[in-house]
């Protein structure tokens, strides 16, 4: 199987302060693996994803998706781009004030005409699409409700359901079950398990705790100070590892 994402020498320093925050970083993803990136607040985990698509310019290194140099892309293509790879982020990056059928409309803004979409104005076969993947992620009742009238788990469904929207080849998770409780965190993980083996979207999270990683990852790359110290299979952690990589004092935290 061909590598579907390959990052070489990834670099970022943040100029302000001199912040080494990606330390000469490389590895492959396969198309269909369900990757999750572990380790400490500030280890570079959101720094990492968001320069795979350049939300986050890098300071040095290429980062390839199927063969084509994102970090060499133009404008353009790197809208183009874009539209492959879905992101859902930890404070779900909604409108508040939009309703919930608006926001998931908003993942189909790389495709339709800007002057419709500016006014809200979408085809009509983009709203049943819409209302299909709110189904999907069970929620279809609350899509004419404003987006802050929604919980937390449910906001996190409409991130997904408008990551659905782009029919994404690769989904990017920063920490999408850091601001959830325990059941809610599985059941919005179960919908990107989903995504990955029914719709073999190619899946990136970043996740604070080792038992979700073990739970839904396929391989884990775990990040300390901007630098892979490991690279495997979830199973071969072992309490060595899990204190190489979150410290001598860390105690592993299970959630059920």
């Amino acid at each position: 199987m061909a590598d579907h994402l390959v990052v070489e020498h990834l670099t970022k320093v943040y100029k302000r302060g001199d912040v080494l925050a990606l330390d000469d970083i490389s590895f492959s993803v396969k198309k269909g693996e369900f990757l999750v990136l572990i380790g400490l607040s500030g280890s570079g985990k959101s720094t990492l994803l968001r320069c795979i698509n350049r939300l986050i310019e890098p300071t040095a290194g290429k980062v390839y998706f199927d063969g084509i140099d994102v970090t060499a892309a133009s404008s353009k293509d790197l809208r183009h781009l874009r539209r492959r790879m879905a992101m859902i982020f930890q404070q779900f990056n909604l409108v508040k004030r939009s309703s919930v059928l608006t926001n998931v409309l908003s993942g189909r803004l790389g495709y339709v005409n800007p002057w419709l979409s500016a006014a809200h104005q979408f085809p009509h076969p983009e709203i049943k699409m819409a209302m299909a993947n709110l189904e999907r992620v069970g929620i279809p009742e609350q899509a004419y409700k404003r987006a802050d009238e929604l919980s937390g788990g449910q906001q996190q469904r409409v991130g997904i359901a408008r990551a659905l929207m782009q029919a994404p080849e690769l989904l990017m998770a920063d920490e999408p079950v850091s601001a959830l409780d325990p059941a809610t965190s599985h059941s919005v993980m179960r919908y990107l398990e989903l995504m990955n083996r029914e719709d073999g979207v190619t899946v990136i999270a970043s996740l604070h705790f080792l038992s979700l990683a073990r739970r839904y990852g396929t391989r884990i790359l775990a990040l300390k100070d901007g630098k892979i110290v490991y690279e495997g299979l979830p199973s071969e952690i072992d309490e060595a590892r899990f204190k190489k990589i979150y410290g001598e004092e860390a105690e592993q935290v299970e959630v059920h």
